[in-house]
C-alpha cells in the first residue's frame, strides 16, 4: 500500500481522516495489530480484545514510527497528528476487513479460500506448494484463518503476488460468510464435512450449512471444489458456479501410488506427482489441492516439497528406535480416525497411541465418539493406549489392549515413560485445548 494516499486508506477502511500528518506522506508499508512488533512505516490497527483494547497503545505505536493509527475515536484524542496519520472508526475490526478487501481487489491475484472440518491446513499448504512452481504465491501462515488472520494475510501479500491461498476457520454460523465477503475468492474449496464444532452447531447438516456459506458468497462463475459423494453440500452448489469434485467418482481422483509417485486422474488426463507422503488422508487433501489447481488452470509439477505446519504429523526419532508422531495440533473424530489409519499403515513395530479429549463435540455426542476411538484403536492394531483427559477415558471401555490413563498432558509422559520399547511408533493426538505437545516434548527431553 505504499502508493496509497492517506485519503485512499481512509476510504478503503471507511474511516474518518482525523489527522493527515505530513503532506508528502506515502502509504503504509504494512499493517500491524501489535504495537510491540510494529515496524516503522506500518499502519497500527488498535483492535479490541477480550481483556484489553489495542487502541490504548496508539501513542506507543506513534512513538515506534507508525505511519498511522486506525482506532476508535476516543483513543485518538490528544495524539500528535503531525507525526502520524490518524484514522477514526467505530469498529477497527470491521475496518481491517474492509481495508483488506480493497487491497485484495487491487492486488490482481487469484484467490483460493479453503475450509473444511479437517485437513484444511494441509490442503492449503499442499496447494500453495503446487502453485508456487508456476507463480508468486502467498498462503496463510500457520492458522491465521479468522476475521483477524485472513485480513492480515491479504494485507501482507506483496505487489506481484499472483495467487493467494487462504484458510477460513469456522467457529459458528456466519463466520465463513464474513470471511468470504472479505477475501472474495475466485475458487472455494470445501475439503469435507464432519463432526467438528458439533457443540456449537448441533448437527452435521448445520455444519454443512456453515461451510456452504463459502459457496453462497462467491461471485457467479467462480470455481467450487467439493468432495465427490457428499450430499450434505448439494443444496449449496449453485448452477452459476464451476463445480469440480475430487475423490472417487469425481473429476479428480486417485488412481494409484507407486515408487514413481502417486497418480491422479484429472478430468481426461493422468497426472503423476511425488509429494513426499503416502498417508491416505493427505492423499485426499492432495486431491482437493489438485482440483483447485485445475480450476485455476495451473500446471502441475512432477515433484513438490511441502512444509506442513507444526504439530501436524511431525515425526520425531528418539534414541532406541522409538518414533513419536506429533499430531496434536487439534482433533475431531475424522482426524483421529485418519491418524490411527496412518499409524496402522506406517508403523514397522509396536503401535502406541496417546489420545486426548476431543473437544466441542457436544454433550449428546461426545461419549459415543470417544467410545468409538477404542474400537478404531483396535482396528489399527494399537498395543498400548494412553488416554488423556476425562472424555478420552471412555475409549478404554471398548479397547481390547493394554490401557493406561493420565488426567492431563502434564502427567501423560510420566505414565508412558518406562513402557516404551525399541521400534515403537507413538501417535500423540488430541484437541488443542489438551496441549498434548507437552507429551512429545517431555519424551524427547527424557531420551
Amino acid at each position: 500500500m505504499r502508493d496509497w494516499t492517506p485519503e485512499r486508506v481512509a476510504a478503503a477502511a471507511r474511516a474518518r481522516l482525523a489527522a493527515l500528518a505530513p503532506a508528502d506522506a506515502r502509504g503504509p508499508s504494512g499493517v500491524s495489530i501489535d504495537s510491540r512488533e510494529l515496524a516503522p512505516g506500518e499502519l497500527f490497527v488498535g483492535l479490541r480484545g477480550r481483556t484489553d483494547d489495542g487502541g490504548r497503545f496508539a501513542a506507543q505505536a506513534i512513538a515506534a514510527g507508525a505511519w498511522g493509527v486506525l482506532a476508535r475515536p476516543e483513543h485518538l484524542a490528544g495524539l500528535d497528528g503531525s507525526r502520524s496519520v490518524l484514522l477514526a472508526v467505530p469498529d477497527p475490526l470491521t475496518a481491517l476487513g474492509a481495508l483488506a478487501r480493497e487491497y485484495r481487489r487491487g492486488l490482481g491475484a487469484s484467490v483460493v479460500a479453503v475450509t473444511g472440518s479437517t485437513g484444511k491446513t494441509a490442503t492449503k499448504d499442499i496447494l500453495a506448494a503446487l502453485l508456487a512452481h508456476s507463480r508468486p504465491t502467498v498462503a496463510s501462515d500457520r492458522n491465521l484463518n479468522t476475521e483477524i488472520g485472513v485480513p492480515l494475510t491479504i494485507l501482507r501479500a506483496p505487489a506481484g503476488t499472483a495467487a493467494l491461498v487462504l484458510e477460513l476457520a469456522m467457529r459458528g454460523a456466519g463466520q465463513i460468510a464474513e470471511l468470504t465477503t472479505i477475501c472474495e475468492p475466485d475458487i472455494g474449496v470445501i475439503v469435507n464435512i464432519g463432526p467438528a464444532h458439533l457443540e456449537l452447531l448441533g448437527s452435521l447438516e448445520a455444519i454443512a450449512a456453515a461451510k456452504g456459506e463459502l459457496l453462497a458468497g462467491m461471485r457467479p462463475g467462480a470455481g467450487a471444489v467439493v468432495p465427490a459423494g457428499e450430499p450434505l453440500l448439494d443444496p449449496f452448489l449453485r448452477p452459476d458456479l464451476r463445480v469440480v469434485r475430487f475423490g472417487e467418482g469425481g473429476e479428480v481422483q486417485l488412481v494409484g501410488a507407486g515408487p514413481e509417485g502417486v497418480t491422479f486422474a484429472v478430468r481426461e488426463r493422468r497426472v503423476t506427482i511425488e509429494p513426499g507422503f503416502r498417508a491416505a488422508h493427505l492423499l485426499t487433501d492432495l486431491g482437493a489441492a489438485l482440483a483447485a489447481a485445475d480450476a485455476l488452470g495451473a500446471p502441475i509439477p512432477e515433484r513438490v516439497s511441502i512444509a506442513f505446519a507444526a504439530l501436524r504429523g511431525e515425526r520425531v526419532s528418539l534414541p532406541g528406535g522409538v518414533t513419536v508422531v506429533n499430531d496434536c495440533y487439534n482433533a475431531n473424530p475424522m482426524s483421529m480416525r485418519a491418524a490411527l489409519d496412518d499409524l496402522a499403515a506406517t508403523a514397522p513395530g509396536r503401535r502406541v497411541a496417546v489420545l486426548g479429549d476431543m473437544l466441542e463435540l457436544g454433550t449428546l455426542d461426545e461419549e459415543r465418539y470417544h467410545r468409538e476411538l477404542g474400537d478404531e484403536a483396535n482396528v489399527a492394531g494399537v498395543a498400548l493406549l494412553v488416554t488423556v483427559g476425562p472424555r478420552a477415558s471412555w475409549a478404554a471401555e471398548t479397547f481390547a489392549g493394554e490401557h493406561l490413563h493420565a488426567p492431563d498432558a502434564a502427567s501423560a509422559a510420566s505414565v508412558l515413560r518406562g513402557r516404551l520399547r525399541a521400534g515403537d511408533t507413538v501417535l500423540v493426538k488430541g484437541s488443542r485445548g489438551v496441549a498434548l505437545e507437552r507429551v512429545a516434548t517431555d519424551l524427547a527431553c527424557a531420551s
